[in-house]
């Protein structure tokens, strides 16, 4: 037998180990190349191209923190941290943010990561604006896809609003949909594999953390060690983070409708779009 404290440190120490060695491994920045890369596959196995990522977030049981109030009572009515993530095609995470209030919007926890400074200044090294597969113009950027609860952006996408859609924008948000399940496919397979999430975590809010961390590091580690030719689970039981819709610019919008507009040409469609909506 240990004591807890001692039981403690070790769990903590480990973690922090398991992270610190890692995560420069297995969950760096990408390069310009790595971008290119990681959008070819999302346009191999989801059909969307110029697509580099897919982002959301998922909460995270805990125990009440003490002296917390209710900053991590969630909409859910259950104690959490929020794990915001950015997922590419073969479910790996390229980026996570762990810690934010339960209380907190996706948009919100967006807003104040690392991901959401960089992005906003143009800062991740993302390729230049690329033509899409079988036309010269106009050339689009590259972007990131999420649900409603994320701004419109020039790098980031989200669906048009469910009201009176015309079949374009119907189109448009099932290939943007297509995309974005991948993150929810990530959060699935990292919480069937790592079994400790599956129930709110009975540990100090740093050290929680730390494991979350840990967790997400190793989920990248066995995926590129074991390939990604398995099967894969949509089924988990982690909850989805707050939702709170929020607007973006027009520029993103403008961009937005030319995508739909490609996914509507010969050159974009795919011959199952029309029976999916």
């Amino acid at each position: 037998m240990i004591g807890k404290s001692t039981a403690s440190n070790i769990i903590k120490e480990t973690c922090c180990a398991i992270w610190d060695v890692l995560h420069g491994v297995v969950m760096s920045k990408p390069s310009k190349e790595e971008w290119l890369k990681i959008a070819e596959v999302f346009s191999q196995t989801c059909n969307f191209p110029n697509c580099v990522g897919a982002l959301d977030g998922k909460h995270i049981r805990v125990i009440k923190p003490k002296m917390s109030g209710s900053r991590f009572f969630n909409y859910k009515k259950f104690f959490s941290v929020v794990l915001f993530a950015v997922s590419d095609a073969n479910y790996c995470f390229r980026y996570i943010n762990i810690g934010s209030y339960g209380s907190s919007s996706d948009s919100a926890v967006f807003s104040h990561s690392d991901f959401g400074h960089l992005l906003n200044r143009n800062a991740l090294d993302l390729p230049g604006d690329t033509a899409l597969p079988g036309t010269t113009d106009p050339a689009l950027p590259f972007v990131f896809v999420g649900d409603e609860a994320f701004a419109l952006g020039e790098h980031l996408k989200r669906p048009y609003s469910s009201r009176g859609l015309s079949l374009e924008r119907r189109i448009f948000n099932y290939r943007l949909t297509r995309a974005r399940r991948v993150v929810e496919c990530a959060f699935g397979i990292l919480f069937n594999k790592w079994r400790f999430l599956h129930s709110p975590i009975n540990l100090k809010l740093e050290n929680a953390i730390s494991a979350v961390k840990a967790a997400c590091v190793l989920h990248n580690f066995v995926r590129q060690r074991d390939g990604f030719n398995f099967e894969d689970s949509l089924e988990h039981s982690m909850e989805r983070s707050n939702f709170t819709g929020v607007r973006g610019n027009r520029h993103g919008a403008t961009i937005r409708d030319k995508f739909a507009d490609y996914f509507m040409s010969p050159e974009g469609e795919v011959p199952w779009q029309l029976q999916a909506i």
